[in-house]
């Protein structure tokens, strides 16, 4: 079967769980912002949890269905409609041949995930099915939706209607949204008093917050501690020379706006890391709306990794709940 887009959204494309292994060479992970929402979505439809998906920001697409096809809309609040008639969100619901699937407004999030039973089925390339837009590389073409695209779909599998994943497996961002963070390699680059200000301080998204990065704002600016630049780093305290930027680092380029690297950032760069937001995190960032108040949690590597035992936790829940 295929889908017909009517109305691309603001910016919808193609992700599954990403494209790990390329990062040495360039080439970021890419895949869905916020994976417990994309894997839940695809897990309501009798897909496996790393199927092709649709991510949708802010505003979702209008899309016609030239087959019967089982969804299921997760992630943001942006309450799925058929034929105008609104259907329950976390929800696997049917959309019939020649049915138009579109959304209401944003209510709450900022990612919705769109899984279609069998997955959207555009060419695997290096492993994944994932858009990554400033490469031009995987999803549809490479780019973000656009009016007229036809997507093929696979076959999928007989699911019921209705199935439905409980409140409690929602994992949505608290008010104001808190952020785990391991200080990292470069901590000792700021003085001792704006390492304690850093968490103190109540921060806000910044509208530059896209798949590349999210920007925070409204903090109190750092204060750098008294160093010789060394030889091939840039002349601002916040340069070092040249280095590996892990997935969920934090810059603070000048010293005065944090950003968070997401899915689809460059892998290095000479900005010095703060920490790294600790990958059982990244999935709220993916929902954070800009001004969104949000506070970094300083916390261990013990705690880190048992952060990451309590997300594979809430995934086995989810899968055991929709078995």
């Amino acid at each position: 079967m295929a889908i017909n887009v009517i109305k691309p959204g603001l910016s919808t494309t193609v992700q599954d769980l990403g494209r790990p292994g390329y990062y040495h060479l360039g080439i970021p992970t890419s895949g869905g912002m916020d994976m417990l929402s994309l894997a839940a979505a695809n897990l309501l439809v009798g897909n496996d949890s790393g199927a092709a998906v649709l991510e949708a920001v802010f505003l979702g697409p209008e899309l016609e269905f030239t087959a019967d096809a089982m969804v299921a809309v997760t992630g943001a609040d942006m309450p799925p409609k058929v034929d105008g008639e609104e259907r329950a969100a976390w929800t696997a619901f049917m959309v019939k041949k020649g049915q138009v699937l579109s959304f209401g407004f944003l209510k709450a999030g900022a990612r919705a995930y769109i899984a279609v039973s069998g997955g959207i089925d555009v060419p695997v390339v290096l492993g994944s099915r994932s858009t990554y837009t400033l490469g031009a590389l995987g999803g549809f073409e490479g780019r973000k939706l656009a009016a007229g695209d036809v997507l093929p779909v696979s076959a999928g599998r007989g699911v019921t209607e209705g199935r439905s994943l409980p409140e409690a497996l929602r994992r949505k961002p608290g008010t104001p949204a808190e952020l785990r963070m391991l200080p990292g390699l470069y901590w000792h680059r700021i003085t001792e008093a704006a390492g304690k200000t850093f968490f103190e301080d109540t921060w806000k998204v910044a509208p530059e917050a896209d798949r590349i990065g999210y920007r925070f704002k409204a903090g109190h600016p750092l204060e750098f501690a008294d160093r010789e630049q060394p030889f091939g780093a840039g002349s601002d305290p916040s340069n070092i020379v040249d280095a590996c930027y892990p997935y969920g680092s934090v810059q603070v380029p000048g010293g005065t706006e944090p950003i968070v690297l997401h899915r689809d950032a460059v892998s290095g760069g000479g900005y010095f890391m703060l920490g790294t937001v600790v990958s059982a995190d990244m999935d709220l960032i993916g929902q954070l709306q800009p001004h969104t108040p949000t506070r970094f949690v300083k916390v261990t590597m013990e705690q880190a990794l048992q952060a990451r035992r309590d997300r594979k936790a809430v995934l086995d829940a989810i899968g055991a709940a929709l078995v």
